[in-house]
């Protein structure tokens, strides 16, 4: 399984190469799993009805997870590992443990949050 954060998801929905051609497939495998934190941060930013009913159509197909006390998980994570102070936020912690809970590997074009990772997370 793969958690792709906000910059993947959002180099797809602009249509972009190659994120676009390989989230794609990756989804048509049913192996992407969403996470509310990436969803939500995708909504905040969505331009029109159009594009929040377009993000609520992938949310409701794509493989989810129990999220209960995940950010609670990703505060532990984020202190235990100075994330804050390296400029991984709150969101990208959650990540973290999202995928440290499901044995998923992460997908992302952050810098900061790939070496968090500590491993390559570029899909």
């Amino acid at each position: 399984m793969i958690v792709a954060d906000t910059s993947v998801w959002i180099e797809f929905l602009r249509n972009r190469e190659p994120v676009h051609a390989r989230l794609k497939a990756l989804l048509e495998r049913g192996i992407v799993l969403a996470a509310e934190c990436v969803f939500g941060e995708l909504q905040s930013g969505a331009k029109g009805r159009q594009e929040s009913d377009l993000l609520e159509s992938y949310w409701k197909s794509v493989p989810k997870i129990d999220e209960a006390r995940i950010w609670i998980e990703a505060g532990g994570l984020s202190a235990s590992r100075g994330l804050h102070a390296r400029g991984v936020g709150l969101v990208d912690a959650a990540i973290l443990a999202l995928a440290a809970r499901t044995g998923a590997d992460i997908w992302t074009l952050d810098r900061k949050l790939q070496e968090a990772a500590g491993r390559s997370t570029s899909g």
